[in-house]
């Protein structure tokens, strides 16, 4: 191993000579870099290897490289390139290569040699490391695509983007993202060979016999893509995804309509067609500003905006289905929410909203989501009685949802609707026990707001009865912090007694309690005795803070400091697990006042 370590170092030296004698690096650096090189060197020699140690050593190598470019650049030296940063980048191209072939599935390794080649200009040494990188991760088309990227950006080279994207498509032959990037290509590599021609005769060159291809020029290639596609993956949005990026480029109008014939040809089938086509007719007529009045112009949105409706129509006369309705109603918010200062505009957006939820509602199709929007424009409409019932409408049509009962009651509640808590008893018999603690949770402050202190502390004794967990502990810690407020330190002391023997109990039921007790005017260490007691019954074993705290309050001003062994001898015999290792390290912290 010493022998090749050894010889790995003196390859170095002609490289080091030359730095050295340039003045580019100084000797103490060089003898520097020699030393950390050998002892790199060694590491990657080992029997065990690790990655870590491969990273290290392209990193120094790099850093090298990079401070040579820095120096060169100080100094304006340019020459000897060859004898210095060639060898520098050969030596990294070569531990990158064992790097991968020692972990080939690592693949942000692979990425990083080719981020590296790309980088340093090494870029004859791409092809055969995509190709090395895709004989073993063929299952990643991402990887297809970075390479087919590489070979047409980099290396200038349609054809192998083209042969490799070919490549990819028959381990990968449904792949969106594969063909959207074929795709892609061939109309890149048609713009490329556009502009060349343009080029070519502005500077009135001889060109011989060589032609450039009509059909080619006018995106044929781009076609047979688009037919292979599209005879494979047989989905509107994917075709608009096509469309979309033929849009990118000007020379394809022919192609555009192709794709639009087709797409309302064979995909009238599918909602996101006449979504895409209802919004097309809309960016496809923008209004102009000339000299007309801003009235003008609104009347001229309104009818681009009625044509949209009119083609949502004709997709529900085609397809009446949920998406469909939710596509329709995602358009006339989004114009809603657009701002403008003409009333009349603003008037008729909302109406024809008003009129697609009404519809959508009496269809069964309208997304839970829409209801609560709904009854908010009625609302800030003025109409209050149609905002309640609208709120009302989305429990009949999700009765199990927990989000439309909260939705409704929260609206209700605004509205002032709520009249008795009969609602939140209906909400509750509807929906999941196990996702009720948010209905509760807003009876609790509907009846804190509206109801007597009677009837709010019944809806406290049945939810701290419930069977869920969740919404018992909840239940009673709002009930100890609602006693404290209406009846004070005594009425909270009888609710707190009633409660802490009826589990499930949380934590904070607990520890809130404590909160309040140092608050009184003349706190009773007793009472705080007995209330730690009483946690660390429940929560001792595993909870390190508890005995940390309890040991803090004895040794405070009202607590007795000889106590604290004994609740120490206590927590060791308690705690269990991890538990014990981070009292005692706390508890040596503490001592020592750094805790």
């Amino acid at each position: 191993m010493a022998e090749i370590v050894q010889q790995r170092v003196e390859d170095r030296i002609p490289e080091l000579e030359q730095l050295e004698r340039i003045g580019l690096f100084t000797q103490n650096e060089v003898k520097t870099i020699i030393k950390r090189a050998t002892a790199m060197e060694y590491k990657l020699r080992r029997r065990e290897v690790n990655k870590e140690n491969f990273l290290q050593y392209i990193q120094f190598e790099i850093n090298i490289l990079e401070l040579v470019k820095k120096r060169r650049a100080h100094i304006n030296y340019r020459f000897k390139k060859d004898d210095i940063e060639f060898p520098i980048i050969n030596r990294i191209n070569q531990t990158f290569t064992r790097a991968t072939g020692k972990w080939k599935d690592d693949v942000q390794l692979w990425l990083s040699h080719v981020a590296f080649c790309k980088k340093w200009s090494t870029r004859g040494k791409l092809s055969k490391l995509f190709s090395s990188m895709l004989a073993i991760h063929a299952d990643k088309p991402s990887l297809w695509i970075i390479a087919a990227k590489c070979e047409l950006e980099e290396m200038n080279s349609s054809e192998s983007a083209r042969h490799l994207f070919l490549r990819a498509l028959r381990f990968h032959p449904g792949n969106k993202k594969l063909y959207q990037e074929y795709f892609r290509m061939e109309l890149l590599h048609c713009e490329k060979l556009r502009k060349e021609k343009v080029l070519l005769k502005q500077a009135k060159m001889d060109i011989g016999e060589y032609k450039f291809s009509p059909d080619i020029l006018g995106g044929k290639l781009a076609m047979v893509v688009y037919k292979d596609a599209t005879a494979k993956i047989k989905e509107a949005e994917f075709v608009i995804s096509l469309l979309n990026i033929t849009s990118i480029f000007d020379f394809t109008q022919d192609l555009q309509k192709f794709i639009l014939k087709d797409l309302q040809t064979n995909f009238l089938k599918d909602s996101v067609t006449w979504d895409f086509l209802a919004k097309k007719e809309l960016e496809a007529t923008e209004v102009e500003k000339g000299l007309r009045t801003a009235k003008d112009r609104a009347l001229e949105v309104i009818q681009k905006e009625m044509k949209c409706c009119q083609i949502y129509e004709k997709g529900l006369e085609n397809i009446n289905s949920e998406h469909m309705w939710n596509c329709y109603v995602t358009f006339c918010m989004g114009r809603v929410k657009r701002k403008t200062n003409i009333q009349d505009l603003k008037n008729k957006r909302i109406e024809i909203l008003l009129g697609v939820l009404q519809r959508a509602h009496d269809s069964s199709f309208l997304k839970e989501d829409y209801y609560q929007k709904w009854a908010q424009i009625l609302h800030s409409s003025g109409d209050v009685e149609g905002a309640a019932i609208k709120a009302m409408a989305v429990t009949q049509r999700y009765s199990q949802s927990v989000s439309a009962w909260t939705m409704a009651l929260q609206m209700l509640i605004q509205l002032e609707k709520v009249d008795n808590g009969q609602l939140f008893q209906d909400a509750l018999a509807h929906i999941d026990p196990k996702e009720s603690l948010p209905v509760w949770q807003l009876q609790v402050q509907w009846s804190v707001a509206n109801q007597n202190p009677e009837e709010t502390e019944a809806i406290f004794k049945r939810g701290v009865l419930s069977l869920v967990s969740s919404v018992a502990m909840e239940m009673k810690d709002s009930y100890v912090a609602w006693s404290y407020a209406t009846g004070g330190y005594k009425k909270m002391r009888k609710t707190f007694t009633s409660l802490q023997e009826n589990r499930p109990l949380s934590k904070h039921f607990f520890t809130n309690m404590i909160k309040i007790e140092k608050e009184q005017v003349c706190p009773k260490i007793n009472n705080l005795r007995n209330l730690y007691e009483r946690v660390l019954e429940e929560f001792g074993v595993s909870d390190e803070d508890l005995w940390l705290e309890y040991i803090q309050e004895e040794m405070g001003p009202l607590g007795q400091p000889q106590n604290c062994g004994k609740i120490h001898w206590r927590a060791m015999k308690f705690l269990e697990g991890e538990s014990v290792e981070r009292f005692i390290s706390k508890y040596t912290l503490m001592q020592t006042g750094h805790l």
